[in-house]
C-alpha cells in the first residue's frame, strides 16, 4: 500500500469516528444520494485505501465533512478536517 493510500483510509476512517458513524451506516448515508455500495464493498475499499476520490468526496459530503485542510506534507502531512455544521452522532 502507498503511503498515500494510507493516508486516505486513515483521513475516511478518522472522519468516521469522529461522528460515530459505522460502514453501515455509511451505506445508508451514500444510498440516500444515490450511491449503491455493500458493507462488503465499503469495508474492501477503505481496508485497501485505494479509493477513487469520487468515493472519499461522497463519503466525507454524506457524513457532514465539507472542509480539508492538508498541511506540510514534509512533517507527515497533517490532515485536519473541519464540518461546517455539527457532527452528527446519532446512529441509524
Amino acid at each position: 500500500m502507498s503511503n498515500w493510500d494510507d493516508k486516505a483510509k486513515r483521513l475516511l476512517k478518522s472522519e468516521l469516528v469522529k461522528r460515530g458513524i459505522t460502514n453501515a451506516d455509511l451505506v445508508t448515508l451514500l444510498s440516500e444520494i444515490g450511491v449503491e455500495e455493500t458493507k462488503a464493498s465499503i469495508d474492501s475499499k477503505i481496508s485497501r485505501g485505494s479509493f477513487s476520490a469520487t468515493f472519499l468526496l461522497q463519503c466525507l459530503t454524506v457524513v457532514g465533512c465539507h472542509k480539508l485542510e492538508i498541511e506540510d506534507y514534509e512533517s507527515q502531512l497533517f490532515m485536519v478536517a473541519e464540518p461546517t455544521e455539527p457532527y452528527k452522532t446519532s446512529k441509524r
